[in-house]
């Protein structure tokens, strides 16, 4: 879909102002969005919309949503060592690092810390669990979403269903290693540390770095109204 096409077929749903969920759940507003645009649901892959990521928002949600995992050569303390050494029961009983990780220490003393060129896990002891360089997790988040098309929707709900008026949309793009720990530092995004004691080593599921919703448009050098 070109981007003339989207505007197209956007200005028509506006006009239509509120319309039913055509699901229920925290996947509804996209889905709803998906089927006015008649776009096949399909996870969006880039090509299919304007060379951009669809992201559709209800207006004032402050859900944290995933933009990517990373964990390539980020381990400075062994992940076994460490989910011994710091890692807590989860509800299975199993000894895991599920921790979702901010700039004041948690209950165990894990924080994150933040400079000019890395973010990293450290203990109040001094000890380094593991560091990332803002350029690498820039490279990745561009990869990831090179450009992201930002849809806000107004929510009312009517007999415990809701509806979506979805106002406007804006074409965003280029973010930098710079705005990434500018949000960072201000907790706008978070990392979501999901590993366990498996016996003769760790499994990770993988380090997200998630962000609230409503902050998105932070991490974007570049946004236009559509």
């Amino acid at each position: 879909m070109t981007i003339k096409k989207f505007i197209e077929k956007f200005n028509r749903i506006k006009k239509m102002e509120f319309v039913a969920s055509t699901r229920n759940g925290p996947t509804g507003i996209g889905h709803t969005l998906e089927n006015l645009l008649g776009i096949t649901e399909n996870n969006i892959a880039l090509s299919d919309l304007v060379e951009a990521e669809l992201k559709a928002h209800r207006s004032k949600s402050k859900n944290l949503i995933t933009l990517f995992t990373f964990n390539n050569k980020c381990w400075k303390m062994n992940p076994l060592e460490a989910v011994k050494k710091y890692g807590s029961k989860d509800k299975n009983g199993r000894i895991g690092l599920y921790y979702t990780m901010s700039l004041k220490p948690n209950s165990v003393g894990l924080f994150l810390s933040i400079n000019q060129k890395t973010i990293s896990v450290q203990h109040t002891s001094g000890e380094t669990i593991a560091v990332w360089s803002l350029d690498k997790l820039a490279e990745r988040f561009i990869q990831k979403i090179p450009a992201m098309t930002f849809v806000s929707a107004f929510v009312e709900i009517r007999d415990n269903k809701e509806y979506f008026h979805f106002y406007r949309a804006q074409l965003m793009k280029n973010t930098s290693p710079e705005l990434l720990a500018n949000q960072f530092k201000n907790e706008n995004i978070v990392v979501d540390l999901r590993l366990h004691d498996k016996g003769t080593r760790a499994r990770n599921h993988g380090t997200g770095f998630r962000i609230y919703e409503d902050k998105l448009p932070l991490l974007f050098k570049n946004i236009k109204d559509l």
